[in-house]
């Protein structure tokens, strides 16, 4: 098998209430969509993913997906559900996949199990051309009745209906570019319009979609119960030499001296992408931009903080608080802390408010008291899905 998840989102979410299109809204820090594609992308059996989105959606899209493995550049939707997922089966036939697993990008929790459910049913199904995860339905069912309780229907043989709906490629395909009109409601009507066989499969409860303004409470109560805090450190040294300033958490700060080092030799900096680093298990600075390789002589720290950053993102990470301490007895750092907040804040896009910048010194002891360089340690905590890749 050679699998394909088709990420379905393209809609305006109009439901979800006023702002940014739901599936771009922060769900635990990160767009709720990034979520749905992680779960993907992580899971050993999926080959490849593709989204489809809304043509004005493409900057959106670049944030959510960053760094994301295994993902095709998006394409854009159609004006109903139904146009974007043929887009987007029409889009993955240069693939040569056999499989598709369609998929609703503001269900941003589909576990490892249900997409395992699905697949297996595809691959040993008895004659069957799809899998549909499902719940029962618990509930009792009335019919309303100008707003009075109606008769009571019966739950026999009622599901609920989620994603992944997973089916052979080109079944799916030709059932989509047969379908009779475009108002159909999933992709397993489609099939069924075609007389495929759909095969049920478990769902699960937190595969809940996202749609009303309360779901996003939901959400954030679910993953609450699904992070863990990390705590890294970092500690970085650099000595004086001939120069008019040092750049310190980004700043260039006006001194009689500069900083010796192979990149810009930010201590402040240096020592805060060590402590991301370690927050995930990440090694060090030097195990990602050797100081041996000329192409960083000279560089800008802030290029080794968002890489930090973007590892952590990756993991499912949310930098919740940064502190930073700069020992040194001269240049004085009061009067540019805040720009140093701002900076870092900047670079790692977190409120300014999670950013703590001070400033000591040795009581003229030490290599610091004697004015030979300055030091610089970090603490670093950062909220991490327990499951440390994504959703």
């Amino acid at each position: 098998m050679r699998v394909a998840a088709l990420i379905v989102a393209a809609g305006r979410g109009t439901r979800a209430g006023a702002g940014l299109p739901k599936q771009y809204r922060p769900v635990g820090g990160l767009p709720l969509l990034r979520h749905t594609l992680s779960a993907f992308s992580a899971h050993p059996d999926i080959d490849l993913v593709l989204t489809v989105i809304h043509r004005d959606d493409g900057d959106l899209y670049e944030h959510a997906s960053s760094q994301i493995a295994k993902t095709l550049p998006a394409i854009p939707g159609g004006d109903t559900r139904q146009a974007s997922v043929l887009a987007g089966l029409e889009a993955l036939v240069q693939h040569d996949v056999t499989h598709v697993l369609i998929h609703d990008g503001a269900r941003p929790f589909v576990s490892a199990a249900v997409i395992d459910g699905v697949l297996h049913a595809l691959a040993h199904g008895k004659d069957v051309h799809g899998a549909l995860p499902a719940l029962a339905v618990t509930d009792t069912l009335r019919r309303a009745a100008a707003g009075m309780a109606g008769d009571t229907l019966s739950r026999e043989g009622l599901v609920r209906a989620q994603t992944p709906q997973g089916f052979e490629f080109n079944a799916i395909l030709a059932a989509h570019r047969a379908a009779p009109h475009d108002q159909f409601t999933d992709d397993v009507a489609i099939a069924a319009d075609a007389g495929l066989r759909v095969a049920l499969v478990a769902g699960a409860e937190e595969n809940f979609k996202v749609t009303e303004p309360q779901d996003f409470l939901r959400a954030e109560q679910f993953l609450a119960h699904q992070r863990e805090s990390r705590t890294g450190s970092g500690f970085d040294v650099h000595r004086f030499c001939e120069g008019d300033h040092v750049t310190l958490c980004g700043v260039r700060v006006p001194h009689t001296q500069g900083l010796l080092g192979h990149s810009d030799a930010d201590v402040g900096l240096h020592a805060l992408t060590d402590a991301l680093l370690g927050t995930i298990g990440e090694g060090d600075i030097g195990d990602h931009f050797p100081p041996s390789d000329p192409k960083w002589k000279g560089a800008a720290s802030d290029i080794f903080l968002k890489h930090a950053g973007k590892l952590v993102e990756a993991r499912g990470g949310r930098i919740t608080n940064l502190d930073i301490t700069l020992i040194c007895e001269a240049p004085k750092i009061g009067p540019h802390r805040d720009t140093m907040r701002q900076k870092i804040a900047d670079i790692l896009h977190i409120e300014k408010s999670r950013v703590s910048v001070k400033a000591t010194t040795t009581e003229a002891l030490g290599f610091t008291g004697r004015r030979e360089g300055i030091a610089a340690q970090a603490i670093a905590t950062v909220s991490l899905l327990l499951s440390g890749g994504g959703s």
